[in-house]
């Protein structure tokens, strides 16, 4: 049976250009960047290359990109390292309900250590109120931290907006890109970021590496102790293939940029417009139009996510209901009860997210085998009793 992957926004395929030049990386050209004999001074130069490709993605400069094992630890670092090197400033940080588990459990660690976090509402699209946040600043506010897009329902925020308000206030702004980079035109000096996560696996390169952008003059303190890497900001031997990796992706997310968010929103609309119209009692979560290309998330009426997702596995089609990181527990998404959906509403959602690689055939096949999927399901369902 053909395999469809439909849960890019889990974790994607790594590109064949990107493993290819990292098994040279591995193997043959495998020397540590601190290292002053060649193979030393080979991993550093290509190191340094590496840095201003992720850099060029998102309008940055190269000295302000810092390599990290992936989203999570950028979103530590980033949290953590401001709050404790400005904690004579003040202790409040804004945030809001519908954050990565990285930022929301970072967040619940910082409230342990004596500051103070104030969590945003969204409305029923899962956008923050710009009103909302205005009034959450205090003299006292030292770091605001808002998702560009939900890896959820792929609702994009109004980044620039948030940045703009964060800069006349003197606070700074982060934001996880993880769920927008490589399929959305980003520009931190545009929007105003002063920090922004990467994580490589959700855009074609390899698990186990990120990166924090961090503007230079942020005032940030290291979370991991041991050598003088990446300028003394994060510890650790440098991942040479992780990072080559990681440059190359970038790249080619920056080449094919057009081409892509083309691509995705094709697939992703046709999708949309084609379950609402086929398939009866089914709601699109997230905002209808302000929304990454690659993702779409429904809710279907008396049906159970689990049950629906292993009906699709049995067909060949991988998808999600939820985030990856919560997927096994039975536990309702965080982030559509945050938008108001109930705990019913929320066990039967679906979340279809497209990569490079997908293509019209699989979606085709997707919505060929969907309805009777549904229907079938239904009519089982002890949901409709």
């Amino acid at each position: 049976m053909k395999r469809i992957y439909f849960d890019n926004a889990a974790t994607s395929p790594v590109h064949k250009e990107v493993s290819a030049l990292m098994l040279e990386y591995m193997t043959d050209k495998y020397g540590n960047p601190s290292s002053v004999h060649a193979l030393g001074r080979e991993a550093h130069r290509v190191v340094s290359i590496a840095r201003e490709k992720v850099a060029n993605l998102i309008a940055a400069s190269p000295q302000e990109i810092y390599f990290t094992s992936g989203g999570t630890e950028s979103d530590n670092l980033a949290l953590i390292g401001i709050a404790q090197a400005n904690k004579m400033k003040g202790n409040h940080i804004i945030t809001s309900t519908i954050e990565h588990h990285a930022i929301l459990h970072t967040c619940e660690f910082l409230e342990t250590q004596g500051f103070e976090v104030t969590y945003l509402p969204v409305d029923e699209f899962g956008m923050i109120d710009m009103n909302d946040l205005l009034s959450a600043i205090k003299k006292t506010t030292i770091l605001i931290s808002i998702m560009y897009a939900n890896n959820e329902v792929g609702t994009l925020q109004p980044i620039r907006e948030i940045g703009a308000i964060a800069r006349e206030n003197n606070i700074y702004f982060h934001t996880d890109a993880v769920g927008a980079i490589g399929s959305h035109n980003i520009s931190v000096l545009d929007d105003n970021i002063d920090l922004l996560t990467i994580a490589g696996h959700k855009l074609n390169a390899p698990k186990g590496i990120g990166a924090l952008y961090i503007r230079n003059g942020v005032k940030i303190q290291s979370i991991q102790h041991g050598g003088d890497h990446e300028r003394n900001i994060r510890a650790g031997t440098e991942n040479v293939p992780g990072i080559i990796g990681l440059g190359r992706a970038c790249e080619i997310a920056k080449d094919n940029m057009s081409d892509k968010i083309k691509h995705l929103t094709s697939l992703r609309d046709k999708i949309i417009n084609e379950v609402l119209t086929r398939i009866p009692q089914v709601k699109l979560n997230g905002h209808p139009t302000i929304r990454v290309p690659g993702n779409v998330n429904f809710s279907f009426s008396h049906i159970e996510g689990e049950s629906l997702l292993l009906n699709l596995d049995l067909k060949g089609i991988a998808a999600s209901s939820g985030s990856a990181c919560s997927s096994g527990a039975l536990n309702p998404s965080h982030v559509l009860l945050a938008m108001g959906m109930s705990p019913e509403e929320a066990h039967g959602s679906l979340r279809i997210t497209l990569g490079k690689f997908n293509t019209e055939n699989e979606v085709d096949y997707f919505l060929y085998v969907l309805p009777e999927i549904v229907s079938r399901l239904r009519s089982i369902s002890t949901l409709s009793n």
